[in-house]
Order: structure tokens, then sequence, then C-alpha cells
């Protein structure tokens, strides 16, 4: 018979084995539900387009007579000292990251006494590095212009590196090749081409005069024609926005075109020997976004993370207030084995890892970027209810897709409410709020630091029991396109947002976005698909395809070479689309892909149009 002080040590053993199971199981059940699996943690965060960060108001009066609005645009990323700063135009201030996905906002004014009452305090900055020195200078067109220049300017610290800089500039870039020597790019017209010029580091004086880089070709490349649809009905497009990127012994020109107002807003791509050229101008854009929720894809900056890979940063279109009504958006970048720089806007603007070593870089064999989580839009076009409806703001512009319509509810008032319904119970990994400018308080224009949304989010499975699934009623800090990664996916087929408190105007949504998985299956791949090119004019063609009755959306990948159709049009609820955006002088290889709140199809045979 064993004594009990040994029945007590074999309890205690036995407490022991079971607790060390208990531990090893919720182990094992942390690790099932990381996402990807074996990733460290930087690699589960997400960010999605447009970027939520705190967009200042327009603070022209006369660019925002049909309302007030947020606005900015041409944005330049530079990696500095590990950090990421961003700058674009007119914000009265830049903000800083360290992970590109939590940005802090730093209050700055970058003009002189003898400007001080200029609206355009930065526009389209031009923003580079010397050694362990960052500059910023502001467009202009006279020498009443600073080069600010800064080796702390996470601390705000900024001193005059050029109190007049003689030879200005619109649109300015700055690029410091491996050699030291100092180049600045600049031009925004639909008359003259973009200019570049050498640039003694020291004083900033000129080398010379300013060269010739390029000026746009739109009898050639059918991207570059101006118009909403690429028709060039009434003006010449507009070339600006320049960004040099080295890679190897390559010199990558990128410039904006054909105006930014519209969705074929994108950056097109140079390649030279050198950093003044000559160059050879690429067929497709570098970065383009001609459908979605998020359009546009111009005047941007390609930057380098801190592992090395590439990103692009631009702007996107929303011109409902007012033509200069815009957001950014950033996406993956890159160089192929053959040194082809690509920039991967497919589902751009979905869920995203950001920057990690632990994520392959590249382009992916199905056109999707290795940073797309996989999750799924799974509301698109779904039923919607509300507390209140304004006039023509209708209830379903909060799930339609586009940016420059939105639902407003009567009032801005706590209490408001939207919800969603998703069809069936699906897996929510991600939602996004995206506010629109709905009746803003007049007084809103320029930088506004001390505003804020509250809102109380709710989930059911039946909508009737409701849990909740985000509480910000006490969030202090502002956020127009606020977007929650959840900390673990749930399973639900109602989403509700409940409004706590609005930083001005109406309670009012472009987009009401829930991303996961709709828990059935992946589209069929796409039937019947054909791309009719005309002799009459070889920049443009007719696409059509077999409609799929599982699909709600289309991905059309196309490009000049069949292995690197590097570029993507994404068309919604439609079977055919005109493609204008061509180079005319060269045969194009087309495949489209079907998408549904459950993931994407294969992509179909590539097809080659002469």
């Amino acid at each position: 018979m064993m004594p009990a002080s040994g029945i007590y040590l074999n309890q205690i053993a036995t407490l022991r084995s079971t607790a060390v199971l208990l531990l090893s199981f919720l182990f094992l059940c942390h690790i099932m539900n990381a996402q990807p699996l074996g990733d460290e943690q930087g690699a589960r965060l997400t960010y999605c387009n447009p970027i939520n960060i705190d967009y200042g108001y327009t603070p022209i009066p006369n660019f925002s007579t049909w309302g007030r609005h947020r606005a900015t645009a041409d944005p330049v990323i530079v990696n500095y000292k590990g950090d990421y700063y961003l700058f674009s135009t007119n914000q009265w201030g830049y903000w800083w990251s360290h992970d590109m996905l939590n940005w802090k906002f730093i209050s700055k004014k970058f003009l002189r006494p003898w400007n001080a009452g200029i609206y355009d305090e930065l526009c389209a900055p031009g923003v580079g590095i010397i050694g362990d020195t960052m500059l910023v200078f502001g467009s202009t067109y006279s020498r009443d212009f600073t080069i600010w220049m800064s080796t702390n300017p996470k601390e705000n610290e900024w001193k005059s590196l050029v109190d007049s800089f003689d030879i200005g500039g619109w649109d300015p870039s700055f690029f410091t090749d491996d050699d030291g020597r100092l180049y600045m790019y600049n031009g925004s017209s639909n008359k003259f081409p973009m200019y570049g010029v050498e640039l003694d580091r020291k004083t900033m004086q000129p080398q010379g005069t300013r060269k010739e880089m390029y000026l746009l070709e739109p009898w050639r490349f059918g991207w570059q024609r101006f118009g909403e649809h690429m028709d060039n009905t009434f003006l010449d497009p507009f070339i600006e926005g320049s960004h040099m990127t080295k890679y190897k012994d390559k010199y990558y020109l990128q410039y904006g075109a054909p105006g930014t107002e519209f969705s074929g807003y994108a950056d097109g791509l140079l390649v030279g020997s050198g950093p003044l050229g000559p160059f050879e101008s690429q067929s497709d854009p570098l970065s383009i976004k001609l459908g979605g929720f998020v359009r546009g894809a111009g005047h941007g900056a390609t930057f380098m993370d801190n592992y090395s890979r590439y990103w692009h940063v631009s702007t996107t279109v929303i011109s409902v207030k007012n033509t200069f009504e815009r957001r950014l958006g950033i996406w993956p970048t890159g160089f192929d084995e053959n040194d082809a720089m690509w920039c991967n806007t497919t589902l751009g603007d979905y869920p995203h890892y950001i920057p990690s070593p632990n994520v392959k870089a590249g382009y992916g064999d199905d056109g999707l970027s290795p940073y797309f989580t996989g999750w799924m839009l799974v509301n698109y076009n779904k039923p919607i209810q509300v507390s209140s409806t304004l006039g023509g703001h209708v209830p379903n512009n909060a799930v339609d897709e586009l940016m420059k319509t939105y639902w407003s509810a009567k009032t801005g008032d706590k209490g408001e409410w939207i919800q969603t319904d998703l069809g069936n119970v699906s897996t929510v990994n991600a939602v996004q709020i995206n506010y629109a400018d709905q009746d803003v308080d007049s007084s809103k224009l320029g930088k506004f630091t001390n505003q804020f949304h509250q809102y109380k989010m709710y989930y059911s499975v039946d909508g009737k029991r409701w849990n909740m699934l985000i509480d910000k009623s006490s969030n202090k800090t502002d956020i127009p396109h606020e977007y929650i990664q959840l900390k673990k996916p749930v399973k639900a087929r109602f989403i509700k947002l409940e409004n706590i408190h609005m930083p001005t105007g109406k309670f009012a949504l472009s987009g009401f976005r829930v991303f996961g998985n709709g828990g059935g299956q992946k589209p069929e791949a796409v039937k019947d698909f054909i791309v009719l090119r005309t002799e009459k004019d070889k920049r443009s063609a007719f696409i059509k395809w077999r409609p799929s009755d599982d699909a709600f959306a289309y991905n059309i990948y196309y490009g000049t070479h069949p292995d690197k159709m590097y570029t993507s049009i994404m068309v919604h609820s439609n079977n055919e689309y005109w493609m204008k955006a061509m180079d005319s002088q060269k045969p194009y290889y087309y495949c489209i892909q079907a998408l549904n709140e459950n993931g994407v199809s294969e992509r179909t045979k590539v097809i080659k149009v002469d």
C-alpha cells in the first residue's frame, strides 16, 4: 500500500503533467491561429489602401467651393536611418513610421517669412538624401523657395541649406548617384518636357543647363491620352512628377501622366544607362490602377524597405469635390531576372502584409503579390441597412467599390449606423471604414491635429444576437480611412457600424469594406476570352468574355511579353472592357482571372494580339 505522502506526490506529478499538456495545447492553438504560419509578428501585420493617415484639408479656398474636403497627392517616401518618412502636397508637415503601418505626423510649415502667405507651402515636394542629410524642397518657378536640410527629421530639426534656390522647379525630385553626384529632375506641363540637371552638392548651383529628358508620345502610347477613358478629348496630356531609381547599372526614371483627375493616372517609366539619359521609353506604365475601389497610381516615388525590397507610393484619385481631391496608395515593386521594373497594383486595395523578411518578394505566377493576404472582399454589393439616408447618397454606395460615391446619414450624430449583410456566415479577418467628406465645416482649410473619429462595431451570425467586434468609443485620433485587422478572425454574417463621434460633417462612408472568406468555392476559370484589336487605332482594343455566375469581378492582365504581364485592369459586374492603353508599335499578350468572396480563379491561357 502506497503511503499517504506517495499518493500526494503522485497527484502532484499528475497535475504537473496535465499542466504541461495544457500549456502545450494552448501554445499549439496559438501557433495554429498565427497567420501566415511560422512568420514573425511583423509579417502578420497588414495595411490596406488608401493608407490610413490623417490627411489634411485643401488649404486653398477656391479649390473647395463645392465642399470642404481632405486632399493630398504627389507623395515621396524615403528610408532614412531605418525609418520611413512620407511627404506630400500641402500637409503643413510630414509623417514618419518604423513599420510602414503606423504613421506619426510632425507639424512643420516649410516656408520663410517672405513667402509665408503662399498656399502651396510644399506642393509636389522633392525629397533627397545626401550622405546623412535629408533635403526637402517645394515646387516653385521663382527663386523664393528654400531648400531645407535635416539630420534629425524625427525631432523636427530643420535649417536652411539654400535660402532661395536660384533655378527653382515645379514637381522637383532629387537623386544622389552611387558616386555622390547629385541630380534634380522637374517639369509639370502639357507643352514642355521633363528636365534634368546636375547640381553642385555643396552650393546647389546647376552644372550646366537643364537637359530635356522626355516628352509624352500619346500618338504611340494609348495610356498617355488625356481623359477618363483615354480619349484625349480636349487637352494634351500632362507630364509631371519625376522620380529616379537606380538598379544595378541602369537608371529608371519615372514620371506621372496624363492627368491627376483620371482613373488612368499612372507613372510611366524610362530606362537609361546614365542619370541624364539617353532613355528608352517603356510601353506600359510602371504603376497604373484603372479599376477597383482605389483608382489611379500616378505621380509617386519608389523606395526601399529595411529588407532591401522595393515599394512604390503614388497618388490615387477621387476628384469629386474638386479635381485635386486625392489620396495615397503604396504598392509592392521590384525588378525581375532581366532587370525589368514592375509595380504590382493587382488587388492593391485589398489587405497586404507590411514589409517583412519572411514574405517572399517577387511577382507571383498567378499575377498576385506574395504580400497579398488572400483575404477577399466579402460584402461587394451585398444588402445594406442604415439608420437614415441623406438625399441621393443611398446606402448601396457604401459597398459598390467606387470611392467617388458615398452613403450619408442625415446627421453626424451619435447613434447613426450602417449594417452590411455578408449573405451567409463568413470568416472575417479585417474591416476598412472609408469616411466621406459630406457637409464638412466651412472652417476646415488646411491641417487639423486635434480632431478624431469614434465608433463601435458589432458582429452577428443571425442579426439578432450581437457581439462587440471593435470598440473605439474612446479613440482620440483622426482615422479617415480606418483599417482594422482583427487579432483573431470571427465568423459572422452581419457587421454593424455605429457612429459615436465625427470630427466634422455628417456620418458618411464611401466604402464599408469587409475582408475575409465567404466559405464557398472559388470561381471557375473564365471562358471564351477574346481581344479584338483594330487596325484603325492599334492603341485600342475591345475585350469580351463569357460572364461567370460565380464571380463579381475580373482581373485582366496584359503586357508586351507573355511572361511579363505586369499590368492589370479590374472590372466589376461586367463582361466587356474597352482597352485604350496599348503601345501601337508592339504586339500584346492577355489573360483574365475571375474573383469572388472566396478567392481567385486560375488565369486563362495567354493569347497574343498583333
